[in-house]
């Protein structure tokens, strides 16, 4: 055997066992997809639903597809818990705020590329290291959530916490609409979106963007921006996520103060949010 024939075979093995490996997921998958399809939502975890300040507000359409987007959300996802034992209950919570955002939006399944949640009981440091011109330095820093497109973190502690009041903010609503913003292959403030609206999306999403900028830096004088906070402000993908966070937990607010910045929300998720929360 010679050295182009050998090779020849070896590259022919990976092609098998690639092929092969493929299919066992794609076995897998077809297997949980169907017991997603023929799984009964349970009333235990409608209960834990119905103490939302969204779910109620749904019509009986809304609450169908929703409570089937979740089975499929369950079904297809790892959750694993980092010190604290997995729930229904934070399953049933996480998947019903991450589909809440794709219900008018999407018809596929929830987050195809998205595979893990990792949930963690409280807050949890990472480290990051940067490297300026050769000197890499090490620092340390507190997370309430993160995402990272086939990866999703959660802390419990506050996901929990505000999964059952309207408190501005919504650390799995932050998270998933990362996730949305990274349909297209790029996390910047952009979600897939028609190409007939990009250039109104682009005008009033990053118009704002650049007045917050300018006033954190400024730090004084907020005015109607202290309702999106100084971390809207970092770049725009999180500019994106914060204003999605107040579209669905601060509608009123945000539609007082940022008329087209709610009108842009609202033609993209495709839902009235005013009409979803009780103030």
């Amino acid at each position: 055997m010679d050295y182009y024939e050998g090779l020849n075979i070896l590259f022919i093995g990976i092609g098998v066992i690639a092929l092969t490996v493929y299919g066992i997921l794609r076995l897998k998958r077809e297997k949980l997809l169907s017991m997603a399809k023929s799984a009964t939502f349970k009333e235990e975890h409608r209960r834990v639903l119905q103490k939302t300040p969204h779910y109620n507000q749904l019509s009986d359409e809304e609450r169908a597809k929703i409570e089937r987007s979740i089975l499929l959300f369950a079904y297809t996802k790892d959750f694993i818990g980092a010190g604290i034992e997995v729930t229904d209950e934070m399953k049933v919570i996480i998947g019903f705020y991450a589909c809440l955002l794709l219900l008018h939006i999407k018809e596929s399944n929830c987050y195809e590329n998205l595979q893990t949640i990792i949930i963690y009981p409280t807050a949890v440091a990472i480290e990051n290291i940067h490297n300026s011109g050769g000197i890499y330095t090490k620092e340390q820093f507190v997370i309430d959530g993160q995402s990272s497109n086939d990866t999703v973190i959660i802390i419990w502690h506050e996901a929990r916490r505000e999964a059952y009041h309207l408190r501005h903010n919504n650390v799995i609503i932050h998270e998933f609409a990362h996730e949305i913003d990274f349909l297209d292959g790029e996390i910047d403030g952009v979600p897939p979106i028609e190409k007939s609206k990009y250039n109104e999306w682009t005008n009033v999403l990053f118009g704002d963007y650049a007045k917050l900028n300018t006033v954190a830096l400024k730090n004084r004088d907020w005015g109607k921006y202290k309702l999106l906070g100084s971390y809207a402000a970092t770049n725009e993908a999180e500019f994106f996520a914060v204003v999605t966070e107040r579209f669905f937990e601060s509608p009123h607010a945000l539609k007082r103060e940022f008329p087209e910045l709610y009108n842009e929300l609202k033609s993209f998720y495709h839902i009235d949010t005013v009409t979803l929360v009780n103030t």
